[in-house]
C-alpha cells in the first residue's frame, strides 16, 4: 500500500500527463470527453499505461513457456495463449530466433481473431494481416486443411510480416498461407464471393499511441477519424464483396470514436441491407455497443482499445 507521499506524487504524475495532453492538443481532449464524458479521464490514464500482453506460444518450440517471466495464466477462450501479469514488461524474442519462443501482442487482438470463427478447411482472408498476431491465431484456427491469405500493401510492414510467420509456423502451415501486397479496397474487382471467413484489421486513429507522442498528437484534428472512416469504409464494402454468401466477416480497430466503429458498420448496413446482415458479438471482456462489442482498458483489466463486430453475407 502507498504512503501518503507516494499518493501526492502518483497524483502528481497523473496530473501532469494531463495537462501535457491538454496543452499539446486542446481539441483531442474536448473531442473525446465529449464522447465519453465523465469517464474520459479514467479512460484516458489507463490508454496512458503499458499495454497489457498476451504471449501466443509457439506449438514446435521445445519449451516456449519457460521462457517467460513469472507467472502467466491461460487467456479465456484462447488456445496456447498466455496472459502476462499487468505491468509485466519485456521485449518479443530477437527475429534471429527461430522458432520463437512465443509472439506478444494484446488479448483482445486474440479475441478478434477467434471472433471470425475459421474452421478447418476454411478459406480465409486477412485484409490487413501487418504485423501478423492476428493472422497466427487464424492459422492455428484454419489448421493444415484451409487456406489464408495474407495481405498488407506496405511492403515494410509486408516484410515484418513474412519475418512473424516464418518464426512462429511449420513449413506444413506455412505452405497454405500467401502473402499478397494488394490495394484491399478494390479487392472484390477481382475476387468475388470466394472467401469463408474474411477479417478486417482496419487502419485507425490509433489514439493509444497517440497519447504517447506528443509530437503526432500535436497534429491531430477533429476531421481526422472521419478521414480515417473514409478509408475504412471501402475496406469492408471489399470484404463484404470478397466473402461467400454465408460467409463471416470482422472488422476490427483499435479506434475509440463511434465514427470508425459503429457508423462504419451503420453505413454498410444502410446501403446494402439484403447483402449483409450484424451478428451478436460478446467477447469475454469488455461492452456492447450498438453493432458490436468495444474493449476498453478501463473496464477490461487492461485490454485494449479495440473494437469488434461481426457479419455475414445474405446475399
Amino acid at each position: 500500500m502507498m504512503d501518503s507521499h507516494q499518493i501526492r506524487l502518483a497524483l502528481t504524475s497523473m496530473s501532469d500527463d494531463v495537462a501535457l495532453s491538454t496543452s499539446v492538443n486542446p481539441d483531442f481532449e474536448a473531442y473525446y470527453r465529449s464522447i465519453f464524458g465523465e469517464r474520459w479521464p479514467t479512460l484516458r490514464d489507463a490508454l496512458m499505461q503499458p499495454s497489457r500482453q498476451v504471449a501466443r506460444l509457439t506449438p514446435h518450440h521445445p519449451d516456449p513457456a519457460s521462457r517467460l517471466p513469472g507467472r502467466a495464466e491461460p487467456l479465456a477462450s484462447s488456445e496456447r495463449c498466455l496472459q502476462l501479469e499487468p505491468g509485466s514488461a519485456f521485449e518479443s524474442p530477437p527475429r534471429s530466433e527461430c522458432p520463437a519462443p512465443y509472439y506478444l501482442l494484446d488479448g483482445a487482438s486474440v479475441w478478434a481473431a477467434r471472433a471470425l470463427d475459421v474452421q478447418p478447411g476454411d478459406r480465409v482472408l486477412d485484409m490487413c494481416a501487418a504485423p501478423g498476431g492476428k493472422t497466427l491465431v487464424l492459422a492455428d484456427d484454419m489448421g493444415e486443411r484451409g487456406f489464408l491469405v495474407a495481405n498488407d500493401r506496405s511492403s515494410s510492414r509486408r516484410a515484418r510480416l513474412h519475418d512473424v510467420l516464418e518464426s512462429h509456423l511449420l513449413e506444413a502451415r506455412r505452405s497454405r498461407i500467401r502473402v499478397t501486397g494488394h490495394d484491399a479496397t478494390k479487392w472484390g474487382l477481382h475476387q468475388q464471393s470466394m472467401y469463408d471467413r474474411v477479417l478486417v484489421d482496419a487502419p485507425c486513429s490509433g489514439e493509444r499511441h497517440l497519447l504517447d507522442a506528443p509530437d503526432r498528437l500535436r497534429e491531430w484534428s477533429r476531421g481526422r477519424p472521419e478521414q480515417m472512416a473514409h478509408r475504412q469504409y471501402p475496406l469492408l464494402c471489399a470484404a463484404l464483396d470478397a466473402a461467400r454468401v454465408g460467409g463471416r466477416i470482422v472488422y476490427c480497430t483499435c479506434a475509440l470514436a463511434p465514427t470508425e466503429n459503429d457508423e462504419v458498420i451503420e453505413q454498410l448496413l444502410a446501403r446494402s441491407p439484403d447483402r449483409v446482415e450484424c451478428l451478436e458479438l460478446q467477447l469475454p471482456r469488455g461492452e456492447a455497443t450498438e453493432y458490436g462489442w468495444h474493449v476498453l482498458p478501463d473496464t477490461a483489466d487492461g485490454w485494449g482499445p479495440l473494437f469488434v463486430a461481426g457479419l455475414e453475407r445474405t446475399s
